[in-house]
Order: C-alpha cells, then structure tokens, then sequence
C-alpha cells in the first residue's frame, strides 16, 4: 500500500465531504479514491466515513484517526522539503573539456540555479572525465565519443592567422610545395585519445601530408600564440578560435571531428540519469 496517496484520499475526501470533489482535488478518478479508502478501512480494521446519507460524513472512528493522518502528511511534506534543500545546497561537479568558453560554462552554473542545483565544472581531459565520473568524483561529464555514434557532435577545423577565406579544407590542401617545410598542424590534449589519433594519423597518410607536420600542441596558450604569430595552424573547435581572434576553417572529413555524450554518475546517490536542460547547455559550452 502506498500510504501516503491513501492518506490523501482520506484526508481530502474529509475535507470535501465527497468522494468526486476529493478525486477532483486529488486529480484522480473516483473509483480509484474509493478504492484507497475501501483499502485504508481494511487496514486499520474500521470504517472511515458514514455512506449511508446523501453527504458523506467521518465516522467517529476516522474522526479519531484524522488528525495523525494529517500529521503523517504534513510530515511527509516536510520531509521532501528537506530532501529539495538538501539536493540544492550539494554541489555536483560537472567534467568539461578544456578552453570551454567562461561565459558557456557560465550558463551551465546558472542553468543549474534555475533547477535547484549547486553546479561547479572542472576542466579536464577525456580519460580523467571518465575516470572520475566512473568513481564519483564527477556527477556528470562530457565523454569524447566516436562522432558517427554521438548525441553531440562538434565540427573541427584549423585555426590561424587572419581570416579563412574557405568554407572548409581538405587535408590534402594542405600538402606543402616541394622543399617547403609546410605549417605545422598541433592537436590539443583533448583531442589526444587513441581512436582520434589513428584516425587523424591516416587521414594525414591518404592526404600525403609528412608526418611530422601533424604533433601535440603542447600548453594551450603556446600553441594559441604560434598560432596567431603565423608559424602554426591549431586544430581545434570554432569557438577557441574566435575568442581568440584566430581565423577558423571547418575540416571537410566529418570523421575527424569530435564526438560527445553527456554521461552521469550513479555514485553517490545520483540517478544516473541525465537532465534535458544540462545536455542542452553543455552542448553550447562544447561548441
């Protein structure tokens, strides 16, 4: 028996004096009202209400019983209070990719507010997001995917100097003339998992780039200055290059770019369950 919801028909049904305005009230059907309390009378061995007369009344019996029902409820509300509160003022931690944009992440924290819940990111790479998030640590992350089976996908492209003049490029494109040494492409940690290496790696092979043109970036600003200075071009999601001043131009091959799903924590008393609002605004802050 779910006590509570019979407790609800009871009281409410006292308060109405009528089993249809209480069914009403309890946005319910009426048999289903009648049926909890018919259940309720069976459980504490008495009749509740007098049906005999034209308006329902409460027994001596249920009138004795009415007050630590309403007791119960009231309780029970409480009770949920607290357990809202209590949700509120924990703080999950949210895994994110680094070079997020503040003002995205910003979003993220505020969007949390919104529903009663405290948020706080953590920039991190991918193994370490899934690592935490396996263990805890992290409520919820974003997990680097293969793009074809991802929620989210985000276009990578190269930025550089100026502005690109090109909807996309090819790799191949990029092949520099004989004798030239070419400009370096640096990939980001985040970008530094196996399956995208490999597949950077022969995408890099068919287009007939040298292989040593393709490396780590190295620490971010670094690569973020060789990049404006003209000596690099840096791949990586549009909104890093924009904030930075940096042209940006898609990289045609769909396969190269980064995939995401939002995973959650069943540690810790999490549901392991997602929020529609938290994907969507973590798909903003990814690009």
């Amino acid at each position: 028996m779910d006590l509570l919801a019979h407790l609800a028909a009871f009281t409410a049904t006292a308060d109405e004096m009528s089993f249809s305005r209480a069914a009403e009230r309890l946005g319910i059907a009426q048999p289903l009202l009648s049926r909890r309390i018919k259940s309720l009378e069976g459980h504490f061995g008495g009749q509740l209400f007098d049906r005999s007369r034209r308006q329902v009344a409460v027994t001596q019996f249920g009138g004795s019983l009415l007050p630590y029902a309403r007791d119960v409820l009231e309780r029970a509300e409480r009770l949920g209070q607290a357990a809202r509160s209590a949700r509120a003022a924990r703080v999950r931690f949210v895994g994110v990719p680094a070079h997020c944009a503040p003002l995205a992440l910003a979003g993220v924290i505020r969007a949390g507010t919104e529903h009663g819940m405290t948020l706080a990111v953590r920039e991190l790479p991918p193994r370490q997001r899934q690592s935490a998030l396996a263990d805890g640590s992290l409520a919820y992350a974003l997990l680097r995917v293969a793009p074809e089976r991802a929620a989210l996908r985000v276009p990578l492209g190269l930025a550089e100097a100026g502005q690109s003049a090109r909807r996309s490029v090819h790799l191949e494109d990029l092949r520099p003339p004989r004798g030239a040494a070419g400009l370096p492409i640096l990939t980001l940690e985040e970008d530094e998992v196996p399956y995208a290496q490999d597949r950077l790696a022969r995408a890099t092979a068919r287009a007939g780039l040298p292989e040593t043109l393709v490396g780590p970036a190295g620490p971010a600003a670094a690569a973020l200055a060789d990049t404006l200075a003209g000596r690099a071009r840096l791949l990586c999601a549009e909104p890093l290059a924009r904030q930075h001043g940096a042209g940006w131009t898609p990289l045609a091959d769909a396969s190269l770019h980064r995939g995401y799903e939002v995973g959650a924590s069943e540690c810790h008393g999490e549901t392991g369950e997602v929020p529609a609002w938290l994907a969507t605004t973590l798909a903003e802050a990814a690009g």
